[in-house]
């Protein structure tokens, strides 16, 4: 993963004794880690409450249910970590994800705790854009065990990173795909043309909603077809074929999410509607090894 990188594991280093540094009473002894909890989900809300309110050597400082809520405690007083939800109010769409990168930018020395249904490509990659430390991503069936909770808290506290073993597996599975993937030899605007294509716009709705000519459109997609080597048949279209070959890809991004495409996206082609009556995706449970630390002494691999 691009992320764990030499340099990287100095800034973490550095950040992590920084942390450190900032929760150092007096005494010399540590406070309690400050953290600010964000979840939509009223019982994991609830949850997250019970477990964090009676952790031994943990502040609660505030509970949020929205991205708005969270943003304003984060600015009435700044905590050490902040666990968060990915999907959440106002937006509907990766407000933990934001909040992260923004706190990167803004309170670098906040860390965050991502807590998500399931092992997202996009979001982890989104959140350790700019490096792993202070950084975790967790799925949410790991809260039920409190102990793998508060260690990542502790972790991000201290400038160090945890993830997920199956964000793991999915982040290397993504990376030995995009290596024999179909759509490799496209260009991004021929991709954001075959993604098009897979909601069933005609070339010049196409042309329309990327805001290009008519002939461009046709010269995109013509070289997407030969590039995928299709042909048509007697049965079976190119822009069909050039569907299903974006759909399974599509999918195979997103294989522990029960609906892989966005639901949107996949009822709008005739073709994705006749693959999803055959095809169904479970999310992985519980039993997995325990997350996989990276401490701010340790030295990522790429």
């Amino acid at each position: 993963m691009s992320a764990f990188l030499v340099d990287d594991a100095t800034r973490t280093r550095a950040s992590g004794e920084a942390h450190r540094r900032t929760r150092e009473g007096g005494d010399g002894c540590q406070r309690p880690i400050r953290v600010v909890v964000a979840e939509d989900s009223y019982p994991i809300r609830e949850l997250l409450t019970v477990i964090l309110s009676s952790a031994p050597g943990v502040d609660l400082v505030a509970v949020c249910s929205d991205g708005n809520e969270l943003r304003n405690a984060i600015a009435d007083s700044p905590p050490d970590v902040v666990v968060t939800d990915i999907r959440m109010p106002p937006s509907g769409a990766e407000e933990g994800i934001r909040v992260a990168m923004s706190l990167r930018e803004g309170h670098p020395e906040i860390g965050v705790v991502v807590l998500s249904q399931y092992a997202e490509t996009a979001y982890a990659l989104g959140l350790f854009d700019g490096g792993t430390g202070g950084r975790a991503y967790l799925l949410k069936e790991r809260i039920r065990d409190s102990e793998e909770l508060i260690g990542a808290i502790e972790q991000v506290a201290n400038g160090g990173s945890v993830t997920d073993p199956l964000v793991v597996d999915v982040l290397i599975r993504a990376r030995t795909r995009a290596s024999h993937s179909r759509l490799a030899s496209l260009t991004s605007r021929e991709r954001e043309v075959l993604a098009e294509i897979a909601t069933g716009k005609s070339n010049t709705t196409i042309a329309d909603s990327l805001v290009l000519t008519k002939r461009a459109v046709e010269k995109h997609v013509n070289s997407i077809f030969s590039k995928l080597d299709l042909t048509d048949s007697d049965h079976v279209s190119r822009r069909v074929k050039a569907t299903l070959i974006f759909l399974d890809e599509q999918d195979d991004d997103h294989p522990d999410h029960p609906h892989g495409l966005p639901s949107a996206r996949r009822a709008t082609h005739p073709a994705a509607r006749v693959r999803s009556s055959s095809t169904s995706h479970t999310p992985r449970r519980a039993g997995h090894p325990r997350s996989s630390r990276l401490t701010p002494g340790d030295q990522p691999t790429r």
